[in-house]
């Protein structure tokens, strides 16, 4: 046996090889310090991503966790090449089987792939819907070392200087580890949180309940007097004593709130059932329950009109035009009308007091075909202050945030669930100092599904 059997390394391959485990330990003991002081999901996971890519030296990467409901992967956090590619991919969901993504999912064992085009299980497509070209990448499970199933997937790909390797895989499984144990202990902070809402939500609904119930019972009881009241006024005019001069004064007199009260005991009875109907809303868009839409063949545009009825006087005061555009051209669409409205009014109402004095709301529509069938686009835009990337990446998730004062991001998720359930697509466009649009495209036909299938999408 030679010398050449047993080679040893040099004294600068084991200076390279130090230097770059002393590397591999201080970035693994940045992720572990970093991630011990976050309980938020979103900053777990863009802190774990960031400090992959570094620590091999890649050009980009992903998180996708785990949807036990759906059976799906989805993009939850993206470092690519151009915040184009990145805002492409944001949110995307991936079959569970599926790719390379899904293989490591499923097993449970990181991989190499040194050469994609040479993997029938790498899916070209996502490359083909962004313009990325992936070469190499590595695909590690998200799984602690308490959890037999992984909560998800990180894949880190395009190597700068030449390949990934053994070391590569071992020090991202390290880092894996350990961010899918505190993405665990995260998502538990967070359940416990949404319960102690949810609970809340329960007992706000039970008190607006209490206080709704003596305001509707005082209007009846008001509506009750003031037709007495008018009876018992027409009556006394009818008497010859009363004449012509004084019957026309009090008529005159009585004319505007005889015509007025009406409707004011009807705008009494619709705000308070509407607001206990709103506490239900919330308190099931925080649960993720959506109640099961009922389908009318309607114009568009009498929602929308209803919508900026509403709140044309908070526009006004607000200084703000509120503008409906190409809605009267629009066919009829079958549309759940409550849903639908309740979507339109969190849109526009969140866009008041983004826009500043002199700004513009509009709403506007127009039939275009998607896939043979027909469809209507609708964009709600303002000229308003637009928002961040981190608000925007996170507006249609479970954890949105919300850039108003004391704001609950609860608004874009109520849209976003109506928008769901006419099976339709929701995204959103927005620059800071620019504005902000939303973009909805709905069939104009709902598809002709039996319930049951309804219930589970």
């Amino acid at each position: 046996m030679t010398d050449a059997d047993h080679p040893n390394p040099s004294c600068e391959e084991l200076a390279l090889e130090l230097a770059r485990r002393d590397r591999m330990l201080a970035a693994v003991h940045r992720i572990t310090s970093a991630l011990s002081a976050r309980t938020d999901v979103n900053d777990l996971v863009r802190q774990t991503l960031e400090t992959a890519i570094d620590i091999v030296d890649a050009s980009a990467g992903s998180i996708l966790l785990h949807d036990e409901e759906k059976h799906v992967l989805v993009f939850r956090y993206v470092i690519a090449a151009t915040p184009d590619i990145a805002a492409k991919l944001q949110g995307m969901e991936l079959p569970d089987t599926a790719g390379v993504c899904g293989r490591v999912f499923q097993t449970g064992k990181g991989e190499i792939t040194q050469d994609v085009s040479s993997d029938a299980a790498h899916d070209a497509s996502v490359d083909e819907k962004t313009q990325f070209v992936t070469r190499d990448l590595c695909t590690i499970p998200l799984h602690s070392a308490e959890e037999a199933q992984a909560v998800g997937v990180m894949q880190i790909l395009n190597k700068r200087d030449g390949n990934f390797d053994e070391d590569d895989l071992e020090v991202l499984e390290i880092l894996a580890a350990q961010a899918a144990g505190a993405i665990e202990t995260a998502r538990l902070h967070q359940e416990a949180q949404l319960a102690r809402v949810v609970n809340l939500i329960g007992d706000i609904s039970h008190d607006v309940k209490n206080m709704v119930t003596p305001v509707i019972t005082g209007t009846q009881t008001l509506e009750l007097m003031m037709q007495g009241m008018f009876e018992d006024l027409e009556a006394a005019l009818a008497d010859p004593g009363v004449s012509p001069e004084a019957r026309q004064r009090i008529e005159q007199a009585i004319g505007t709130v005889r015509e007025f009260y009406p409707e004011a005991m009807e705008m009494t009875y619709d705000g308070a059932r509407d607001a206990q109907d709103r506490v239900r809303e919330i308190a099931d868009a925080i649960k993720g329950i959506v109640a099961e839409p009922h389908f009318e063949l309607m114009p568009l545009r009498q929602v929308v009109d209803a919508v900026t009825k509403a709140l044309s006087l908070m526009a006004e005061t607000s200084g703000i035009a509120l503008a409906v555009e190409g809605l009267d051209d629009l066919p009829e669409m079958e549309l759940d009308r409550k849903g639908m409205y309740n979507a339109f009014y969190n849109l526009i109402n969140n866009a008041i007091p983004e826009t500043p004095a002199g700004g513009r709301i509009s709403v506007r529509a127009e039939p275009i075909r998607q896939d043979g069938e027909e469809w209507v686009r609708v964009q709600v835009a303002d000229t308003g202050r637009g928002m961040p990337a981190h608000v925007r990446e996170s507006m249609f998730t479970d954890n949105a945030i919300s850039t108003k004062p004391g704001g609950t991001g609860l608004g874009t998720r109520i849209v976003k669930n109506v928008v769901d359930l006419h099976h339709g697509e929701l995204s959103v466009d927005s620059e800071e100092g620019k504005g902000t649009t939303f973009t909805i495209l709905l069939p104009r036909f709902q598809p002709r599904v039996e319930a049951a299938a309804v219930a589970a999408a």
